[in-house]
Formats: structure tokens, C-alpha cells, sequence
């Protein structure tokens, strides 16, 4: 059948056929929306104007092309929006492995493989399928990988609420879950949802989180934030932060794992999420002893590979430097004291003070 763009009958039908195909390809939800982000815009610029995005300049780099999805992708007017869960079944349990300190923890999401390729060959094969039924149109396919307001967007699809720790929450599903999206030309029907937030009095993530980095109900300072710092932020830790870090040596779950909502969350059947290398259950001089090349050939394929060998030993020497003290500990730190990255150095030395008798 040949859908009609010009037809609201046939808009209608196009939209219950791509919702379909979308849970058939492996997403857990399915929304549209439009492309007004007018209040998501001000309290864009509000936060940018506070500081509160840190090191990451290209929140502001794009001017309004973040908030107004037509500058981004000309002739844009739906949004179509996804969201995959990502929980992996049978990793190591999360508290278990914080309240190792011998143990890296490394946030839930990036556990496997890296997600933005798998999520953005799913879309491109949801708008392939379409392409099949309306022919040609316009569109352009995002997985966290261009200035997108994807929770809003999401939150406008109807597929949850932004909570108080500033993720996305649905209702019977947690927030263990990427986003990705679809900008098309096509006039799709919006869904209509009345959004509620479901959050109430609750304040688990706020006393949950180890630096106080959300500040307020909905309001986060990324510049405390230990995924910020462990992923985002290029050179030195605050001094007055690292030892609130824990073992947290990239991203952190804490207020994701406090939240009540993630007693519904399901795990993913995505065998893509599953832990790789032990990610969820190794120690930290594991992690530290590897060698560059290790950690490339290691993180292929990864979200991690990203920050880069510096940055991730950076992080291991900080979490180090809060495990109890042993001899192997020590022994490990002072294997890297002398090393060559200044900004490795600093916090292997950092570290080393923290075991040595007051």
C-alpha cells in the first residue's frame, strides 16, 4: 500500500505501521511528537548561563540548532522517538560491586558494546521499512550524536517523565534505557499524552548522589557530576571531589539505583548490552596494569574507548586511592608514579598519599 502524505487517514495508518515495525526491530517504545522545545530552549539557556555544563562547550557551540530540530535538519516538523533498554541480565549486581572498593564500577550502560551503532542501524532500518511505503522523504537519523534534546523530545512523545535526577523515567519501565530519534519531513500525527511526573515527594536521588551534583529537583551542576568527571572532564579531578568518587571509574548509576521506579525496569534481550572483559566484576589492578595498547584493543567497540587511555587511567588511580590499603594497592600506584602523562601522575601520586600513614 502507498501511503498519501497529503491524506490524515493515511498519516494515521503510516504511524500505527512504523510503531509496529519499531517493537518488531527490537525497541521497547515508540512515540511521536512535534518540534516545539520553546520551555526546554530557556531552561537550556538558563543552565549554560549558570555554568552548569562544565568542559562541554558544544552545548552552547550550536547556538539554537539543539532546541529548534528545523535548524538542525531543514524542513523537520515530527520527530519520531525510541527508547531500548539497556540493563544487562546477568551482570554482577550493581551495589555488590560498589561496595567492593578492590573492584571498578563501571556505569551499567557501558557494560557492552557501544550502543550508538546498533540503535542507529535499527532507525536506519525503520526508515528504510518506511521508504518502502511512502517512497522518498525527508529524514535524518540521531543516537546521541548530534545537538539533540532527546529527552524533552522523548518526554513530548509520550515515552516518560524527566525526573528530578534530570533522566527519563517511564512508568512501567524504569530509565534503563537509550533514546534515539527519527527528524522527518513527514506529518505524522502527534500522539496525545497527558504527562504526568510521577517523582512526587521523592528525593532518593538527590541525598543518593555521592557529590551533590543535582542541586535541585531537576536541576543538575554537571560540574560535580562523576560521569561528567569520569567521561566529559579533560584534565584534573577536584581534589575536593575524588575521594567522593568512590570506585566509580566510569559514569555513575547511584541515582538511577535509588530511584523506586527502577523496581519495573526489565533486562534487555540485547546480547550486545551483556558485560564484556569482567567490566562488571574486576579489580581495579586488573584495570590499572593494562597497557595502552590493551585498553584499545580492549574497548573496541566500546563507549569507553572514547575518553581515551589517559583519562581512563586518570580515573582508575582515583578510585584506587579511595580502596582500602593494602600492599598490592600501593605496590600497583607506585608501578605508575613516575609516569610519563603528567596528568596520570598527579592522580597516581594523589592516590599514594591517601595509603600513607598521617
Amino acid at each position: 500500500m502507498q501511503y498519501l502524505k497529503n491524506n490524515p487517514d493515511d498519516m494515521q495508518q503510516l504511524a500505527n505501521q512504523i510503531q509496529s515495525w519499531a517493537l518488531e526491530l527490537g525497541f521497547q517504545q515508540f512515540g511521536i511528537s512535534n518540534t516545539d522545545l520553546s520551555q526546554a530552549e530557556q531552561k537550556l539557556i538558563n543552565w549554560l548561563e549558570q555554568g552548569y555544563h562544565g568542559d562541554m562547550d558544544w552545548m552552547q557551540r550550536h547556538g539554537t540548532k539543539r532546541s529548534r530540530p528545523d535548524e538542525l535538519h531543514p524542513e523537520t516538523i515530527r520527530i519520531l522517538s525510541v527508547r531500548m533498554d539497556y540493563w544487562p541480565e546477568h551482570s554482577q549486581s550493581a551495589w555488590q560491586t560498589l561496595a567492593d572498593t578492590s573492584k571498578g564500577y563501571v556505569s551499567r550502560y557501558a557494560l557492552g558494546r557501544d550502543y550508538h551503532k546498533l540503535m542507529r542501524h535499527r532507525l536506519q532500518k525503520l526508515a528504510d521499512k518506511m521508504k518502502t511505503v511512502i517512497g522518498e522523504f525527508g529524514y535524518r537519523v540521531f543516537v546521541d550524536s548530534a545537538p539533540v534534546l532527546e529527552k524533552p523530545l522523548a518526554e513530548k512523545a509520550g515515552l516518560g517523565w524527566i525526573g528530578k535526577h534530570t533522566n527519563l523515567i517511564q512508568k512501567e519501565s524504569g530509565s534503563w534505557f537509550f533514546l534515539g530519534e527519527i527528524y522527518t519531513d513527514l506529518p505524522l500525527p502527534t500522539q496525545t499524552h497527558t504527562s504526568h511526573n510521577h517523582c512526587g515527594t521523592c528525593q532518593s536521588c538527590i541525598e543518593a548522589c555521592p557529590t551533590q551534583a543535582i542541586i535541585a529537583p531537576y536541576k543538575l551542576d554537571a560540574r560535580l557530576c562523576i560521569s561528567y568527571l569520569t567521561i566529559e572532564h579533560k584534565g584534573s579531578i577536584p581534589i575536593e571531589l575524588r575521594s567522593k568518587m568512590g570506585n566509580r571509574i566510569y559514569g555513575c548509576d547511584d541515582c538511577q539505583l535509588v530511584c523506586p521506579w527502577n523496581r519495573f525496569s526489565q533486562a534487555s534481550q540485547e546480547m550486545d548490552f551483556s558485560a564484556r572483559h569482567h567490566l562488571d566484576d574486576i579489580s581495579l589492578i586488573e584495570l590499572f596494569n593494562w597497557e595502552a595498547h590493551e585498553f584499545e584493543q580492549r574497548m573496541q567497540g566500546s563507549a569507553i574507548r572514547r575518553i581515551g587511555y589517559e583519562k581512563w587511567m586518570r580515573n582508575i588511580a582515583v578510585a584506587l586511592g579511595n580502596a582500602e590499603t593494602s600492599p598490592q594497592i600501593v605496590e600497583a600506584l607506585q608501578t605508575h608514579s613516575n609516569h610519563k602523562s603528567e596528568l596520570i601522575k598527579e592522580h597516581v601520586l594523589w592516590a599514594l598519599a591517601q595509603h600513607s600513614p598521617s
